[in-house]
C-alpha cells in the first residue's frame, strides 16, 4: 500500500515537473521573440544627393491682354446723322470720316458770321485810314478793331463746329458694331461704335514684391492664351513707379505683336517670367517636401537613420522646389515613402 502511495506520489511530482519546464521553455521563447523584434528591420526608402546648380528664376503669372488703343467713337455736336461711311467690323484709318452729322443750320449760322466779318473787316480799314488823316481818335479805332477781331473769332468757332460734323477716325483699327441708323438724332453721351487697334496688345500682370528689383523694362517673357498652344513673346515697356499697398504688388505692362490677329483682347495670358539667375541653388523634389503647422519639413538620411529638418522655400516649378534655407550640398534627401518615417527610423537608403 504504502508503495502504491510512494509511486503515485512520484508520478505526479514527475507530471509537475513537466509542466514546470515547458511553462519556463515558453518565457523564454517569448523574450527572445521580444528581444528580436525590438530590432525593426530597417525601412527601404529612395533618395538623392543634393546638388548645387544655377537656377534661372522663372514665376508663373496670369496677366489680362487689352488692345493697344482703344475709344468709343462718340459725336462731339448733337444733330442728325446724315451718312454713316464705315462698314461694322471693318478697318479704318486714322482721320476717315466715319459718321456726318447735318450741319445746314451751322453753315447757315457760318454764313452770316462771314458777312458781318467783311462788314467789320472793311470798317477797320477805314478807319486806319481816318485815323492816319488824325480825322478820328485812337479809341475809334481800337472799338472798330475789336469789332473785327470778335466777328473773326466767331467766323472760326462755327468752323470748328461744322468739322466736329464730321466725326473721324483718332486712329487706325478695327470699328465695331454701330448703335445708329441714318436719321438718327445723335448726342455727345451716346456710343456710336467702338474703335480698337489690335496690331499690338498690352499685357497688364502683377508680381509680388519681393521681385520688383528683378524686372526690368525692354525685358522679354513668353506666354499662352487658354485654348492656344502656341507660344508668344512679349516686351515689358512700363513699370509702375511704386508698389499697391492693398495687394502688395507692382504692375507691369508689355507690348506684342497681334499681325496675325489670332489673340483677342479681353483674354487671360500665362505668362511666364524670367528673373534673376540664381547662383549655387538647391532644388529639391516636390514630392519630398511635408507641410507642416509651421513651414515645411523633409527627411534626410543621417548614418542610415531618419532625420527631420525644416526648411524655407522659394519659388516652385513644375517639378521642384527652390530651397532658400535648411538643406546644403550634399545632403541625402529622402523622395519616397516619406510619410511613414519618423524621427530616427533606420533606412536602407537606395540612391537615384
Amino acid at each position: 500500500m504504502n508503495l502504491k502511495k510512494i509511486s503515485v506520489s512520484i508520478i505526479v511530482l514527475l507530471l509537475f515537473g513537466l509542466i514546470a519546464y515547458r511553462i519556463v521553455s515558453n518565457v523564454e521563447k517569448e523574450s527572445k521573440n521580444n528581444n528580436k523584434g525590438d530590432k525593426k528591420a530597417p525601412t527601404a526608402v529612395n533618395a538623392i544627393q543634393i546638388d548645387e546648380v544655377d537656377f534661372a528664376n522663372t514665376i508663373s503669372l496670369s496677366g489680362s491682354i487689352e488692345a493697344n488703343e482703344n475709344v468709343e467713337i462718340r459725336s462731339e455736336v448733337s444733330g442728325i446723322v446724315e451718312k454713316i461711311y464705315f462698314t461694322e467690323g471693318s478697318n479704318v484709318s486714322k482721320g476717315q470720316v466715319l459718321v456726318k452729322v447735318n450741319d445746314t443750320e451751322l453753315r447757315a449760322q457760318l454764313s452770316q458770321a462771314q458777312t458781318r466779318q467783311n462788314l467789320a473787316s472793311e470798317n477797320e480799314r477805314r478807319a486806319k485810314l481816318l485815323l492816319q488823316k488824325e480825322a478820328i481818335s485812337q479809341e475809334e479805332y481800337d472799338i472798330a478793331s475789336a469789332e473785327f477781331r470778335s466777328l473773326k473769332a466767331q467766323t472760326q468757332l462755327i468752323q470748328a463746329q461744322i468739322a466736329k460734323t464730321s466725326i473721324r477716325a483718332p486712329f487706325s483699327g478695327k470699328i465695331g458694331l454701330r448703335t445708329i441708323s441714318p436719321g438718327t438724332f445723335v448726342t455727345p453721351t451716346q456710343i456710336i461704335s467702338n474703335l480698337v487697334n489690335t496690331s499690338q496688345l498690352k499685357i497688364t500682370f502683377s508680381i509680388p514684391e519681393k521681385y520688383a528689383n528683378q524686372v526690368a523694362v525692354n525685358s522679354t517673357f513668353k506666354f499662352k492664351v487658354s485654348g492656344n498652344n502656341e507660344e508668344y513673346v512679349a516686351e515689358i515697356y512700363a513699370i509702375e513707379p511704386s508698389i499697391d499697398v492693398t495687394t502688395r504688388t507692382l504692375q507691369v505692362r508689355a507690348r506684342t505683336d497681334n499681325k496675325n490677329n489670332k489673340l483677342f483682347p479681353g483674354t487671360y495670358a500665362n505668362v511666364e517670367l524670367p528673373l534673376s539667375v540664381i547662383k549655387n541653388a538647391i532644388l529639391i523634389p516636390t514630392e519630398a517636401i511635408i507641410p507642416v503647422q509651421n513651414g515645411k519639413k523633409v527627411f534626410v538620411s543621417k548614418n542610415n537613420l531618419a532625420t527631420e529638418i525644416n526648411i524655407i522655400t522659394d519659388t516652385r516649378t513644375e517639378n521642384n522646389v527652390l530651397v532658400l534655407e535648411g538643406l546644403k550640398k550634399g545632403d541625402t534627401l529622402i523622395t519616397s515613402g516619406i510619410m511613414s518615417l519618423k524621427k530616427d527610423m533606420p533606412l536602407k537608403v537606395t540612391l537615384q
